[in-house]
């Protein structure tokens, strides 16, 4: 029995081929033939080189020594492309590298760390997020990784050990329930959510998550982003990201927060096509800014699929 590990990708399913992925957002992605294909496609194996410790060009040599051929993408070159999976590899075991979807980048490139800075990382495990943001913030200034759960920590610990961060303390608040003696001037809330985006690596989710689902886990986003907003200092920035493409997971909570606090909306600046948020979905209408959140699909950087909002606080 073959069992799916790190940079291995199931092979497609009869049932992929017969039936259109995610039906339910038909109406509201307006390339669906690239969206439909891309989510057929295998997701590429990527890895970020990991820049506290090597530079994306010394760790090419070092993959081609192994006969591991790895191109920086276009967009953003920390990210290599591998032809086969390297997370067996001693330069994985070195915390050289971490390998992770490329669209898993986008959010810390949205909230754009800087050295000195104190950041929350609100919803940190597995770590992938927070490593990228202790090699932008170049180790320098207080990086806080909170994760309620006990199991989900050792996986955090593990990976901030594995990549050498010095800079980060690990937390196990609920998130909804950090601490408000403490502000920051970045906060990351990549949240907790129904995960249809990543529909290329997940079988399950080819028909979409329940409503069931995607309603508790809006709930709990909502309370989320408001305690994230109230945790900066002002002209701090939030960073709101999900791996969904749910509007109730996404331009509903971003209305939300607008409703209750006076958040200012901007647009995230990214490296990448993407479409704006949606003006409405169903029977609700969304303020006229949310259009400036980015929605994310495979086809637009051959990866996983998703959103984000970036806030500003007065």
């Amino acid at each position: 029995m073959v069992v799916a590990g790190e940079g291995m990708i199931p092979a497609p399913s009869p049932r992929r081929e017969a039936t259109d992925p995610l039906p339910r957002y038909r109406a509201i992605i307006p390339d669906w033939k690239r969206f439909s294909d891309a989510c057929r496609r295998p997701l590429p194996i990527v890895a970020r080189a990991h820049t506290l410790r090597i530079s994306p060009d010394a760790l090419r040599r070092r993959l081609a020594e192994r006969g591991i051929d790895a191109k920086p993408l276009s967009w953003e070159p920390l990210l290599l492309a591998t032809d086969r999976p390297v997370g067996a590899t001693i330069e994985h075991w070195l915390g050289l590298l971490y390998v992770q979807e490329a669209a898993q980048a986008l959010a810390v490139i949205a909230l754009d760390p800087q050295p000195g800075e104190a950041i929350l990382d609100l919803c940190a495990a597995p770590g992938g997020k927070t490593t990228h943001l202790a090699a932008r913030m170049q180790g320098l200034g207080p990086l806080v990784a909170n994760e309620p759960s006990g199991r989900r920590q050792q996986a955090l610990l593990s990976n901030l050990n594995r990549l050498g961060v010095l800079n980060a303390t690990v937390t196990g608040y609920r998130g909804e329930g950090f601490p408000l003696a403490t502000r920051f001037d970045r906060v990351l809330v990549d949240a907790p959510c129904s995960a249809e985006g990543t529909v290329r690596k997940e079988p399950s989710l080819w028909s979409g998550a329940s409503a069931s689902t995607i309603a508790r886990l809006a709930r709990l986003q909502k309370r989320l982003i408001v305690r994230a907003y109230d945790l900066l200092r002002p002209g701090g920035v939030l960073v709101y990201a999900t791996c969904t493409l749910a509007p109730e997971e996404n331009e509903s909570v971003v209305a939300h927060l607008l409703d209750r606090r006076d958040a200012r909306l901007s647009s995230p600046r990214l490296p990448i096509e993407a479409e704006p948020g949606l003006a409405g979905w169903q029977s609700e209408t969304y303020p006229v800014e949310v259009r400036r959140c980015a929605r994310i699909y495979p086809h637009h950087l051959d990866s996983g699929g998703g959103f984000l909002a970036r806030f500003e606080r007065a």
